[in-house]
């Protein structure tokens, strides 16, 4: 492999996805390398969280290619089970199971697809919830603890795995506005500490302030993949300064 490509983790070429007749992804085109936090931005139904699902194979492309390290993620024998974990996701809705504990939540994907034992399984997991501010929650049902806090688990989950990538579909989406900001910082931590991150999200300076990319999605396609500062300041489109005129103008009145 050419050194220039060594810390490219994922390469999208010539993506699409159609739901019977409708084209949702048209020719997406997207490389995503290591320490990178790219933020996919764009109005309801431009076809960012199929993208994603499309990324850790919730959904199978209609055509081009999807390569992880250099290897295609669509060729027959692909471990798609042990690429999860390595390329985890976090969901708008947490996807916690409610008869689980916090601690067993993120226990039990460890054993399942990484093989550690209970023992190996329960101590990462423990050590990443102290991270995330939630140990002391460990013995707690999500039913138990608030929106920010299940999103939380959720992150741990996911890092409990020890991920390479993770993949993150508007994860504050479902949250009461006061919970938004606990889980913003806990993804502004791992942005620091140097996780590679696609994120979709409405947060607009999170994406801004956080990310070294972001990507403009409209009708299936991205129109913009740039700087932070390029994006927001000089975007190249209309249809980008459209969809970013609400957020700066209010942003100008504060």
């Amino acid at each position: 492999m050419p050194s220039e490509q060594v810390t490219e983790v994922l390469k999208i070429e010539h993506l699409k996805k159609s739901f019977d007749s409708a084209e949702i992804l048209k020719d997406i085109n997207l490389t995503i390398s290591a320490n990178e936090v790219v933020s996919i931005i764009g109005s309801s139904g431009s076809g960012k969280s199929t993208l994603l699902r499309c990324i850790n194979l919730l959904e199978e492309p209609t055509g081009g290619n999807i390569f992880y390290k250099g290897q295609s993620i669509l060729a027959p024998g692909f471990d798609e089970r042990r690429y999860r974990a390595k390329v985890g996701m976090v969901f708008q809705q947490f996807n916690l199971f409610n008869n689980l504990t916090v601690l067993e939540n993120c226990v039990i994907a460890q054993m399942q697809v990484l093989h550690r034992s209970r023992q190996e399984a329960e101590s990462k997991s423990l050590k990443v919830l102290e991270q995330i501010g939630l140990k002391d929650y460990a013995k707690a049902h999500p039913q138990q603890i608030s929106g920010g806090q299940k999103q939380r688990v959720a992150i741990a989950r996911a890092l409990s795995m020890d991920p390479e990538v993770l993949l993150f579909d508007e994860p504050t989406s479902a949250l009461d506005p006061e919970m938004v900001d606990e889980v913003l910082s806990s993804m502004r931590l791992l942005a620091e500490s140097g996780m590679t991150m696609a994120v979709v999200t409405h947060e607009m300076a999170f994406a801004r302030d956080v990310s070294s990319r972001v990507c403009f999605m409209d009708q299936g396609r991205i129109l913009e993949d740039a700087a932070p500062e390029t994006v927001f300041n000089h975007p190249q489109h209309e249809r980008t300064r459209e969809f970013l005129s609400r957020y700066l103008k209010s942003v100008q009145t504060q």
